[in-house]
């Protein structure tokens, strides 16, 4: 059986990016996005200073991260081993991207759908060489069967010590490189500047990278002061749009556990509230958590495709399926309420409540397949998503009762306070513990310290010390502040934990 890789002969290759042009020319990239680019680093101290390339691209991992998270099976893995995308498939959702560990998916601007290098799938299917490898005038990229023993690259792992990009990451890609600098391949050994050789950065290609210290659990960085005179531009996949749906979804689910416990004890809201007001003001939330869901999508007019062919790997076709149970049960409570049946609600208030923790938490898995986004591997973010949940749906009954004016009891106000204190230490533990990865104590310390620092001491204080404080203080209208405080707390702190986990380089 072939199995497709690629070598990377850094000590020939002179920079010339004649690769990048053959691929645009051969693929027709568009202006501004890349398939493949050759990355500059310069390393030493003046004037003792030498540029060292890196030819980047897709790595065809033997285990492909994007093919798992891909909803719809855009994304794919051919027998072959190369790893191929579907454009009259992709929905735009750029969950690929964020599982990609090496930064090599990007979104079509023509197409608004994702793409990347395929080894010229096209050519190889003919029995020709990627346009890459035939442009390269001193033969620095090598391509070839891995199990064919006289292939070229068979003999050249056969003959040289090799690298590959990110091993921490268990891809095992399939993109070999002889020679290469480690401050080419270590996104993080190299500094980031506002100014590349010809050209300043976008500023909106913002880099979080770590301090030296956060390093302790990950490979050495560069010994020797390196800085990166040349990269493409990065496009930031997830913005707004997934923090808000985040927090949305949290606050439908938490409202639905409440409905569904409300049936074995008494919250203390007023009964009518908590078993009407708060399953309908759930199914408002949780319809404004699709329509975020649909409208951040680059295709929304194909989404329903991943109901009707979805990719059972994908914690996001998953997802799909588990808030549309959620929402028909939402439904089918708010009906029985609505006549009191207290026998309908009986039953149904177990599925609920177990529809509603899943749609609280899969979000976990979810970001867990971003193999790109280190700081959302995190064992804590499933606990801390469920009390997100649970604060939101308490907050929200809070509110409610104003509304409606109901008296809220002491029992309610404390389990809010228990609620908003174990979900503020939960993302404390989260972004101050220990990190098992160099990416992740760089995200982590954007979160704490960087580009999203003020974010998230604000959700902290004004959204977890603050509600707290004003819960305890009694009254009415402290409460319902509190709660409004919490409410926006928790938007402030998803949207600086989606930010950060994009922010340190990983190509």
């Amino acid at each position: 059986m072939t199995r497709w890789a690629w070598v990377i002969d850094q000590t020939r290759c002179i920079g010339c990016h004649a690769c990048t042009t053959a691929c645009k020319s051969e693929n027709d990239v568009a202006v501004g996005v890349f398939r493949t680019w050759v990355k500059n680093v310069e390393v030493g101290t003046f004037p003792e200073v030498k540029r060292h390339f890196a030819v980047l691209r897709c790595n065809h991992c033997a285990e492909p991260p994007c093919v798992d998270i891909c909803p719809v099976t855009a994304m794919y893995q051919r027998p072959d081993g190369l790893v191929d995308f579907d454009h009259d498939s992709c929905i735009g959702c750029k969950a690929c991207m964020q599982a990609c560990p090496y930064d090599a998916i990007h979104m079509d601007p023509d197409t608004n759908t994702a793409a990347k290098c395929n080894f010229c799938s096209h050519r190889v299917d003919e029995g020709l060489l990627p346009a890459c490898v035939v442009v390269c005038p001193e033969e620095a990229l090598l391509f070839g069967d891995l199990e064919d023993p006289t292939s070229k690259v068979s003999r050249a792992l056969g003959e040289h010590l090799v690298q590959i990009r990110r091993p921490e990451q268990g891809t095992r890609p399939q993109a070999y490189y002889i020679g290469a600098h480690s401050a080419t391949l270590d996104p993080l050994a190299a500094r980031h500047d506002a100014t590349y050789m010809w050209a300043d950065r976008d500023p909106r290609d913002a880099r979080d990278v770590s301090p030296p210290q956060s390093r302790a659990h990950g490979p050495p960085a560069a010994t020797e002061p390196a800085r990166v005179a040349y990269d493409v531009p990065r496009q930031r996949a997830w913005g707004w749009p997934v923090s808000s749906y985040i927090w949305t979804k949290g606050l439908a689910a938490g409202l639905g556990m409440l409905a569904g416990v409300g049936r074995y004890a008494d919250l203390g809201a007023g009964s009518r509230v908590v078993q009407l007001v708060a399953p309908l003001v759930a199914l408002v939330f949780l319809a404004v958590t699709g329509g975020l869901l649909v409208g951040d999508l680059k295709r929304p007019e194909r989404f329903w495709t991943i109901l009707l062919r979805p990719q059972w790997k994908s914690w996001l076709a998953r997802g799909a399926f588990i808030i549309t149970a959620y929402g028909a049960a939402l439904v089918a409570w708010v009906a029985l309420a609505y006549v009191r049946s207290d026998r309908g609600l009986d039953l149904l208030a177990p599925p609920l409540i177990v529809l509603a923790a899943l749609s609280a938490g899969y979000t976990a898995a979810l970001l867990g397949q971003c193999e790109g986004r280190d700081l959302w591997q995190s064992r804590l973010l499933l606990p801390h998503l469920l009390a997100h949940a649970l604060v939101a749906g308490l907050a929200a009954v809070i509110v409610a009762g104003q509304v409606a004016d109901v008296s809220v009891t002491n029992r309610l106000r404390y389990l809010f306070v228990v609620a908003v204190l174990v979900t503020a230490a939960l993302a404390l533990a989260d972004a101050l513990g220990k990190h098992r990865t160099p990416n992740a104590a760089a995200a982590a310390h954007a979160l704490t310290r960087g580009s999203q620092a003020r974010r998230f001491w604000l959700a902290l204080a004004f959204g977890g010390a603050l509600p707290a404080l004003l819960a305890l203080a009694g009254g009415a209208a402290p409460l319902v502040a509190a709660a409004v405080l919490a409410l926006a707390g928790l938007w402030l702190h998803g949207h600086a934990f989606i930010l950060a986990g994009q922010g340190p380089p990983i190509s």
